[in-house]
């Protein structure tokens, strides 16, 4: 019996010095020591993430499916690895801060047979990407991204809805988010990016993608391998399309491949992120897609200009004490026009209804004489953008792009796209390229998230893929909640086109969606504070000039107020109550505070000022804002850096200030 023992034990220690010899262990770790990956290679590669003494990713499995049956990931041989420090100061294009520092240690592990994987660790998240180094074209079956965890946490889920036809890779993406454990996440659903998961030690981990270029979108859905954990998911190739969607104004997938993607020999696929906050407020600050990503590849960015836009639709064209119908015509628009000069913004936007048709936009309406408009805009210093959907822009790009431009068109606002496809994200970088070459603006409406595009192409100011204030039109949901949520997670992503500016403003009893003159939930103070807090180049004023002359000290604000800045301070906040950050334009600062819809203090600390005295002006809500959501006080005072100030935010509530340096 003693030899068998004896037998056993030699045969179990030569068994784990046979796998632990093929089986390799690498490390990475982060310029401050706290954030470490571990790769280990063995039949399959997993990686695992820790902050400090905590788990952030329990090991996990990546892969990549080719069509001839090769998984790149299985059985994998590694030929060279290079372990590298790098730090570099970005300067920044249209942004929330003028530089970023881009400090990382980089692993590269190559193998046999022409692939790789990059891992980086910053300091405040991690990231991995496939690439390519091979001679022929490739096809991607499937790709294997899984991000487990070592415990059932809570999540911010903003599952995919509204879908078009059906498609569920067709969507608006316009989630809410559903917090949820990540057991309940429901079996036969699709998340999209970002995904926020709520760790042991108050940390956050976020889970998105950057540099997502000629590859499908990724989506997450729960791991059927674990409870604990999501895999990722793609859009198949679309094969053919047929007209569908909204309206009919999209060319839907009727018939896919099986594959994903189809990619040159030599590319490199989009990185994997998990952003790390050890506080909630940090979120609110970090710049890892831009770190991500790249240059810019427009070299001469001088006539690319950010700004505040005239936006006709939300209102619904509703200007008043005129001698004119307003309307999609031609002298509302002269209107709108007027109303930017005076309030020194830089464009208005023409919405749908400017061609005969929204899915062929080479004819004009009869109402419009665009020619008159644009060169009256110009005389008052006024771009004109056009609004087109992404089928009327498509269906002849290269004559539109031209044509327009020659007109003398400011840039699109594109609509209705709904798609992250390989083909559709090919697409929108062929827009944006091809754009440029015309000095056009883009504004991605109707869009999926951002993941980098708008870093490579600057003229792309703006994405949706946001639950913007248009949905106040129609439904009455909980938007002071979502506005003191999203920013912490979708906003990781890139610049959001919101629309705010609603002068017409509802406590939590009194809102009705009303679709031809519309109203916000929350304060007129939680719309203000959306021009500091939420991050949009191309910024909108969603009302008409009529209610914003009627409230003229809240318009002055509104016009003041940058839409790109040089510095980004996230003073305070937490994910679904309240946020508040600080942003500075040369010497000016400028601070914005919302809440949900329980009122509660929030303390400003203006340590962050440097030396000097300043005076601050403040809109804060008014005494009876929770029953008159228009009610605000405008006040004045002294501040310096040993200030400290607490302002009563009211029920769906806001604060926005700026801060001068005194004369």
């Amino acid at each position: 019996m003693a030899k068998k023992i004896i037998l056993l034990l030699v045969l179990i220690i030569s068994y784990s010095v046979s796998w632990g010899a093929n089986k390799k262990v690498y490390f990475v770790v982060s310029p401050n020591k706290k954030v470490s990956i571990e790769i280990q290679i063995g039949e399959r590669i997993t990686w695992s993430v820790s902050h400090a003494n905590t788990s952030v990713i329990a090991p996990s499995e990546l892969s990549l499916k080719l069509e001839d049956g090769e998984i790149l990931g299985v059985n994998a041989r590694v030929l060279n690895k290079t372990l590298k420090y790098h730090k570099e100061a970005i300067a920044t294009s249209f942004y929330k801060k003028n530089k970023i520092n881009n400090e990382y240690q980089e692993l590269i592990l190559s193998f046999k047979n022409g692939w790789g994987i990059v891992y980086r660790a910053y300091d405040d998240g991690v990231a991995y990407r496939f690439v390519m180094d091979r001679k022929k074209s490739q096809t991607v079956l499937s790709e294997q991204a899984d991000f487990n965890f070592d415990g059932d946490y809570s999540s911010h889920v903003p599952y995919v809805c509204d879908l078009r036809d059906g498609d569920p890779y067709c969507s608006a993406f316009e989630s809410l988010y559903d917090e949820i454990k990540i057991s309940e996440f429901k079996a036969d659903s699709l998340s999209v990016l970002p995904l926020l998961i709520d760790l042991k030690d108050h940390k956050k981990a976020v889970i998105l993608e950057a540099a997502l270029e000629n590859y499908p979108g990724m989506y997450l859905t729960r791991n059927k391998k674990t409870v604990r954990g999501f895999e990722a998911r793609f859009a198949k190739y679309p094969l053919e399309t047929k007209v569908g969607g909204f309206h009919n104004l999209n060319m839907m997938p009727s018939k896919r491949t099986d594959y994903i993607a189809k990619i040159t020999g030599r590319q490199v696929l989009p990185w994997r992120a998990v952003i790390i906050a050890s506080e909630d407020k940090e979120l609110l600050n970090n710049d890892m897609v831009y770190k991500l990503t790249g240059k810019s590849r427009i070299l001469d960015t001088s006539w690319i200009k950010p700004g505040k836009v005239a936006w006709d639709w939300w209102n619904n064209w509703n200007i008043s004490n005129v001698n004119f119908k307003a309307g999609v015509n031609t002298q509302t628009y002269k209107k709108y026009i007027d109303f930017a000069h005076c309030n020194g913004l830089e464009y208005i936007v023409m919405d749908e209804g400017w061609s005969i048709s929204a899915t062929d936009i080479s004819a004009l309406s009869p109402s419009i004489d665009l020619k008159e408009i644009i060169t009256y805009g110009k005389q008052k210093g006024i771009g004109v953008i056009l609004w087109a959907s992404w089928r009327g822009l498509t269906v002849n790009m290269d004559y539109n792009l031209a044509h327009y431009a020659n007109m003398g068109i400011a840039g699109f606002k594109i609509d209705f796209i709904d798609r992250d496809d390989q083909l559709m994200v090919k697409s929108c970088y062929e827009i944006a390229e091809n754009a440029a070459k015309y000095k056009l603006l883009i504004d991605f409406h109707g869009m999926f998230k951002p993941s980098g595009l708008n870093v490579l192409y600057p003229n792309v100011l703006n994405f949706e893929g946001v639950r913007g204030m248009e949905n106040a039109k129609w439904h009455n949901y909980d938007a002071p909640l979502y506005d003191v949520t999203m920013p912490y997670i979708r906003m990781l992503s890139g610049p959001i086109d919101y629309t705010p500016g609603a002068m017409r403003n509802a406590s939590k009893s009194c809102f009705r969606p009303i679709s031809d003159n519309p109203m916000s939930m929350g304060t007129r103070c939680h719309q203000l504070a959306m021009y500091i807090d939420f991050e949009a180049p191309l910024q909108m004023l969603a009302d008409n000039p009529t209610a914003y002359t009627r409230e003229q000290e809240c318009t002055n604000f509104i016009k003041k107020v940058p839409t790109v800045f040089d510095e980004t301070i996230a003073l305070d906040g937490k994910i679904g109550q309240f946020l508040s950050i600080a942003r500075r334009k040369g010497s000016t600062w400028y601070i914005g505070a919302m809440c949900n819809w329980n009122p509660m203090p929030v303390e400003v600390d203006f340590s962050f000022l440097p030396e000097g005295k300043y005076i601050a002006e403040v809109f804060t809500d008014g005494v009876n804002a929770d029953r008159d959501a228009t009610d605000y006080k405008y006040m004045s005072f002294a501040v310096d850096n040993l200030s400290n100030k607490t302002f009563q935010l009211l029920s769906g509530g806001g604060l926005a200030m700026t801060i001068t340096l005194k004369q």
